[in-house]
């Protein structure tokens, strides 16, 4: 046990070394000029003295080796860099943007997991109606979707033809974040968590619909209905459990596809978050931003995927852990 533990540790530690140096690989082969991104607009009127010293400050200069070797250094003292864009520790900007990104996708992921079995629990038991066709059919539809098409068209839907919700932003304009109270904070997280929890319902209907389908046909319940047990003591003591164990994975194993999700959704709804954190490292070169935005994710789908083998083990015991 002890060497598995250890083995899966290894794993983790190296899958986030791989996604880091991944990231840092694809900026520094990116063609775009760091000075002139980093600069913008104005990157025309300013002289090559001027960005020798831009280059100078952010260690453009060094081979690419040495400057991440610098980084990763400066990581093992918990030190993530200065993000260039920003102007503030890289640290400093995570938290900032982690709360809000956190928000969204925890409410997103809530409902769609809720929904989506509630759903799916729904169709396999109607399985073959009209019912199950409308649910599936709709599940597919939005599995083909694209998130940002569904965004936009919520967007249209409820905040420019009904107004009923904001046009953007996590907080209303010209408030500070800590000064918005929570029933605004939700009315502005409302139209970005159902995009996300729209699209992320489909998966786990479609699947939980499936395995419901399976357990209905299985022996025990032939067997049980035989005993004259009703619906009712079917669903709560034959199917919910067994349909579950499915369900509980997908939904644990779609954290990172959340994630990116929500790049698309916060630039839709202007929400500031860490996918329009993202978006701006990457457009503007901002590598130490950009690499510790990579490693936390990172984390977090990893951390996310092993709890999901917990959960997956309490419902199921014949599943391993550290499988």
């Amino acid at each position: 046990m002890l060497g598995r533990v250890l083995l899966r540790a290894l794993r983790v530690v190296s899958l986030v070394v791989a996604v880091v140096v991944g990231s840092f690989w694809l900026m520094s082969a990116s063609p775009v000029d760091p000075v002139q991104a980093y600069v913008g607009a104005d990157a025309a009127s300013i002289g090559s003295e001027q960005r020798e010293q831009i280059a100078e400050r952010w260690g453009l200069n060094d081979p690419p080796l040495e400057r991440f070797a610098a980084w990763a250094g400066n990581v093992f003292t918990g030190d993530l860099g200065q993000s260039q864009i920003y102007g503030e520790p890289v640290v400093v900007v995570l938290a900032d943007r982690a709360a809000a990104s956190l928000a969204l996708m925890t409410t997103a992921w809530v409902l769609s997991g809720v929904f989506g079995f509630a759903m799916g629990l729904l169709a396999g038991m109607r399985a073959g109606t009209w019912v199950d066709r409308a649910l599936s059919w709709w599940a597919y539809l939005l599995a083909s979707a694209p998130t940002f098409w569904v965004g936009l068209l919520l967007l249209y839907v409820f905040s420019v033809a009904l107004g009923w919700t904001p046009v953007g932003g996590a907080v209303p304009t010209g408030t500070l974040p800590g000064e918005a109270s929570l029933l605004e904070r939700v009315h502005h997280l409302l139209l970005p968590a159902a995009t996300l929890s729209l699209i992320g319902v489909a998966p786990v209907l479609l699947h939980t619909r499936q395995a419901v389908v399976e357990v209905m046909a299985s022996d025990y319940v032939a067997f049980a209905r035989s005993q004259g047990e009703q619906p009712f003591g079917l669903v709560l003591h034959r199917v919910l459990r067994n349909a579950a164990a499915p369900a509980v994975v997908l939904q644990f194993a779609s954290i990172g596809e959340l994630f990116g999700g929500s790049l698309l959704a916060e630039q839709v709804f202007t929400y500031p978050g860490l996918g329009e954190a993202t978006t701006q490292a990457a457009l503007r070169q901002d590598v130490p931003l950009l690499l510790g935005i990579a490693m936390v994710t990172a984390l977090i789908v990893l951390t996310g995927n092993a709890f999901g083998r917990v959960v997956h083990h309490a419902v199921d015991p014949r599943a391993s852990v550290l499988a």
